[in-house]
């Protein structure tokens, strides 16, 4: 007897390849486009946006561009971003280079003082410096004591940008650093065997190979600064001083009537001019390769020997961080714990936790603080999920509109977080069945995810670029779609990038505020913003409370993300 076997025929499966992807294409337009949409309205009507009798005009512009208050805000912020860019590159640019290329002491320790500001709220930061250098700051007071007059202004552009350089620093410096480890340092041994000094070696081959690195991280400073809030807002409104940030802030929330076409006209100038701006340093991106000095051989590198210099260059270095950050970052703590912090009297006598019981006492306090842990936690966590996929559909997937979508998700970069917030408020209130959302945390874990999207993309980008898509195609054909092979294989392979990008977004949400200040309400208030709120009322003991806290939460993320590193 003869049996014929039909031969089994595979079993089609639909794959959901394409519709999670549209998905999430269509998500990240619909966020990056939420704020957007309704101020290029609201820059162009006559009335606010819940008028339903509004028609289309270009008078906002046209007042706006024609009032003299508005450039003369334009021109300090423009000086006080300039100011501040020149300091911090300059100060980076010669910290990376001591630290990755000479004989400097210590360098392990000095390369994470060095960085610690990343790592600090420049709201914090702010505050920090009024309490040791401000009109009524402890060694501000202990040195007209010591001469009979003020030896610095911190409440003038000078003082506000030496302020934003601390924190700016670092980003040139891991710019620069990140460029040094990856040029040949032959090339600056060939120097100092023809008979280049030191710094003469420095000088004709190190910095004009940090070309790039300066020129980007110049323009990165230069656009952060522009979009700038917390430290022109501390620093600069005791005296005046109003740059954009502060001035939109002021129009919208501080001032009286409150003048919509305005803002939303300066809204839209702002984005355009840092948009120009961030376009500017893509291009600049493209052409780093013509620096490149790296070849096929590792080569070795030896420090650059500074010899007299060396100890000199080591206190330049710890004098920097000591009176930049160090000072600043201890009195803030040290008026948290006192009821009047002076050197003319005693810290150890005025020991108090009055500040600490009255913020944790407090309600509307105790929950900011809640509040920012939970959109930290849970926001980090669905945003670098949600920005991962974006990245994998962007480098890893056959999505027709990939690429558009990988210059969208950098995008909000050119948004600054005051804009944001604006944008998202108006959103709310313009788009009917969203109101019941507007002054809640999930508003505000919304407009953080929206406004970072860059910061974790950027983060597990180069993760997912590293991968052999031979890996894919091995998937593919063992029968794995998309989805199976980002579960399976990518996703696994770049945990990581995903705990440091997720690391780096709980430290940012615990840190923003500005993209909060138009958005929230009683019940969904911040760190940052109580801060600001109790600045703004005098209470000067609870905000270094407060700020004190931030900075403790901050530590324990970074110590519980770097354990986890170690052990993986």
């Amino acid at each position: 007897m003869t049996v014929t076997v039909e031969a089994a025929r595979p079993v089609t499966r639909r794959s959901l390849d394409l519709p999670v992807q549209v998905a999430l294409a269509a998500a990240t337009v619909a966020l990056v486009f939420f704020p957007l949409v309704p101020i290029l309205v609201q820059a162009f009507s006559t009335r606010p946006l819940y008028d339903p009798v509004r028609a289309f005009t270009l008078s906002n512009f046209t007042r706006v561009l024609s009032s003299g208050a508005f450039w003369s805000v334009v021109g300090t912020t423009v000086a006080f971003a300039a100011l501040t860019t020149v300091l911090a590159v300059t100060l980076g640019t010669v910290l990376a280079i001591l630290i990755e290329r000479t004989d400097l002491p210590a360098r392990g320790l000095l390369n994470s003082l060095v960085i610690l500001p990343f790592y600090v709220s420049p709201l914090v930061l702010a505050f920090a410096w009024a309490v040791i250098y401000g009109p009524q700051g402890y060694l501000t007071i202990w040195a007209r004591q010591l001469i009979g007059h003020d030896p610095w202004n911190l409440y003038s552009i000078p003082g506000l940008a030496v302020v934003s350089m601390v924190y700016y620093v670092p980003y040139t410096y891991l710019y620069c650093t990140a460029a040094l480890s990856l040029s040949d340092p032959q090339v600056e041994d060939a120097a100092r065997i023809a008979g280049a000094g030191p710094l003469r070696a420095i000088r004709a081959v190190t910095l004009p190979l940090l070309r790039p690195a300066i020129t980007y991280s110049a323009l990165l400073t230069f656009v952060s600064a522009l979009e700038l809030l917390s430290i022109p807002l501390v620093l600069g409104t005791p005296a005046g001083i109003r740059v954009l940030a502060s001035y939109l802030y002021i129009l919208g929330i501080a001032g009286g009537r409150i003048d919509y076409g305005a803002i939303a006209a300066i809204s839209v100038l702002t984005v355009a001019i840092v948009t120009a701006l961030v376009w500017v340093q893509e291009r600049l991106v493209s052409e780093e390769r013509r620096f490149v000095t790296t070849g096929g051989r590792a080569s070795r590198i030896r420090p650059m020997q500074l010899g007299s210099l060396r100890w000199l260059a080591f206190v330049f270095v710890m004098a920097y961080f000591t009176f930049a950050v160090l000072l600043p970052l201890s009195g803030i703590v040290a008026q948290s714990a006192t009821a009047f912090l002076s050197p003319l009297i005693n810290p150890l006598q005025v020991l108090t936790w009055e500040n600490y019981r009255l913020i944790l006492e407090t309600e509307a306090y105790r929950r900011s603080i809640v509040n920012s842990l939970i959109i930290a936690t849970l926001g980090g966590a669905i945003g670098i999920l949600f920005m991962a996929f974006i990245s994998l559909m962007s480098y890893r997937s056959e999505f027709p509109g990939r690429r558009a979508l990988t210059y969208l998700a950098l995008y909000p970069r050119a948004i600054p977080g005051i804009i944001v917030g604006i944008g998202f408020l108006w959103a709310f209130l313009l788009i009917p069945g969203l109101g019941a959302v507007r002054n809640t945390i999930w508003a505000l874990m919304a407009a953080f995810i929206m406004r970072y999207i860059p910061l974790g993309f950027g983060a597990v980008s180069p993760a997912i670029l590293r991968i052999s898509p031979e890996l894919d195609r091995a998937a593919r054909v063992a029968g794995a779609d998309w989805l199976g092979t980002t579960r399976r294989i990518l996703l696994p392979l770049v945990r990581p990038a995903l705990l440091s990008g997720y690391t780096l977004l709980v430290i940012t949400f615990l840190k923003e505020y500005s993209s909060a200040l138009f958005l929230f309400a009683r019940g969904s208030e911040v760190i940052g913003t109580t801060m600001i709120e109790l600045w703004r009322q005098g209470n000067s003991g609870p905000v270094a409370a407060l700020a004190s806290i931030q900075i403790v939460l901050t530590l324990i993320v970074l110590a519980a993300s770097s354990a986890l590193l170690r052990r993986r």
